[in-house]
């Protein structure tokens, strides 16, 4: 599960970046807003079934990944965030759209970085991987 200093951060961003994969194998990764309930992920918009994303899911392709990240600084250079292997289907709910599908994003595992006082050095970030399982 996420600790809380990642929830907190999670909650204090606005966009990630979802990346979905076709029939054909080919990726596609997209800014997406996104609505987070302390476990899962909830991404929709104005016409989510028109949408590349939606149909890569739609056609069976439900492993997707998701990062949220930014810089908390440049000088000392201080990266941040969250990456998330998770699982995808398709839902109507209420949400931050409306009464509308969402794409539901269950996180299978996932990495943090830099969301404590260290600052990167020679090439090394402190790390955090979790099993979602």
């Amino acid at each position: 599960m996420f600790n809380q200093t990642e929830i907190e951060y999670i909650r204090s961003q606005r966009l990630a970046r979802l990346g979905t994969v076709s029939p054909k194998g080919q990726v596609d990764v997209v800014p997406v807003g996104f609505e987070f309930d302390g476990q899962v992920f909830y991404v929709s918009g104005r016409d989510i079934p028109s949408t590349v994303k939606y149909k890569n899911i739609q056609r069976g392709n439900t492993l997707v990944g998701l990062a949220i990240d930014d810089l908390a600084s440049v000088n000392p250079w201080r990266a941040r965030g969250i990456k998330i292997h998770a699982r995808a289907d398709i839902l109507e709910r209420d949400g931050m759209f409306g009464h509308k599908e969402y794409i539901r994003l269950t996180p299978l595992k996932s990495w943090s970085w830099g969301l404590g006082t260290e600052v990167f050095t020679a090439g090394q970030f402190n790390v955090r991987k979790v099993e979602h399982v």
